[in-house]
């Protein structure tokens, strides 16, 4: 994967809507507070435009994303809330510029979209975390806003957790993927779907039926996308909702059995999500999960460590191999000529 430059102080992040409208005063705290950390706040051009729901049309919404992935001086990409309409926006992107020079992408919820799509076609490390609609009230700081400051200026996340009763215990490594679940399930059979394979898994999701918990879970497990997983990290599931005759189990519990059979580690209560307690992730990036009965703990690798190696190490062993084995028949063949003395 490739790791986005960190960033430094001057250093320019633009603020664009992919989804839902959001108005100045929900994105004000956000500027007042990157402007602390000595960047400079570039707005997109339609950042505030409404069209119904939705921030601007279609085209005004990607019209500022695409001019923000081109413009090498814009470092970092946060996205101002999440809701539904990134993924009308995926058709028409061009990401040339934005792979000549990667910068980060910050969001979650519906930003999933974005995550998805880059990890599977381009490569590139993006961060699951919290948005400029969530920043507290007066440009103060949060633990949530203070921990993505230290990932975009280079610091990798270490986490521990006190693990909720379903978790299940074990050891991991592996590239960190994922984020809303519904999102997730809706990029099925498209594209911009997931390839899980031997990755590190995190969902979260809002307001959703148990039921469609369930639907989605069974999706993803009839579809493969659970049984090859190095773990599964499960952030909030928050204001679930259930039909007049109950579903009878919890968001959780239909999880937890939808990957019974499996042994990988699964970790419930890692605070991301909707809710407060928001942390950051570095999707695309490898992580080491370890789950025991009364501690958890999830840490990033520092960048340009872990697979980055392996995969060196990988291409590095069968050129090693194939150097050898012709010295060894060059060394045969002098010998057997006389050529060697």
């Amino acid at each position: 994967m490739i790791t986005p430059a960190f960033l430094k102080n001057g250093d320019k992040i633009g603020i664009i809507a992919t989804a839902r409208k959001i108005s100045r005063e929900e994105v004000d705290p956000a500027i007042r507070v990157f402007r602390s950390w000595g960047l400079e706040v570039v707005e997109g051009n339609y950042l505030y435009a409404v069209d119904n729901q939705f921030a601007g049309n279609d085209s005004s919404r990607a019209s500022d994303l695409q001019q923000m992935l081109d413009d090498p001086s814009i470092r970092a990409i946060v996205c101002a809330r999440g809701g539904y309409g990134t993924v009308r926006l995926l058709s028409g992107l061009d990401f040339t510029g934005f792979m000549q020079h990667p910068k980060w992408i910050v969001g979650y919820s519906d930003i999933t979209v974005l995550h998805s799509h880059i990890h599977r076609h381009l490569g590139v490390e993006t961060i699951h975390g919290i948005m400029p609609v969530n920043f507290p009230s007066g440009g103060s700081n949060s633990e949530s806003v203070e921990v993505l400051r230290k990932c975009l200026f280079g610091e990798a996340p270490s986490y521990t957790v006190n693990p909720e009763v379903l978790s299940r215990k074990g050891y991991a490594r592996g590239e960190v993927i994922g984020g809303n679940l519904s999102i997730l399930y809706s990029l099925g059979g498209t594209s911009s779907d997931t390839d899980t394979t031997g990755k590190i898994l995190f969902i979260e999701d809002l307001d959703e039926y148990l039921y469609h918990i369930d639907r989605m879970m069974m999706n993803l497990k009839l579809g493969g996308k659970l049984e090859n997983l190095a773990g599964l990290v499960v952030g909030g599931m928050t204001d679930m909702r259930d039909n007049t005759v109950s579903y009878g189990h919890t968001a959780e519990e239909i999880i937890a059995d939808a990957v019974k059979e499996f042994r990988y580690p699964v970790l419930f209560g890692f605070p991301a999500g909707h809710q407060q307690k928001n942390m950051p992730l570095i999707l695309g990036r490898e992580a080491v999960l370890n789950v025991d009965e009364s501690n958890a703990s999830l840490s990033f690798m520092q960048a340009g460590t872990g697979h980055r190696g392996g995969k060196l190490l990988n291409f590095l062993k069968p050129v090693a191999f194939i150097v050898g084995f012709f010295s060894l028949l060059y060394l045969l063949y002098s010998l057997l000529t006389g050529r060697g003395g």
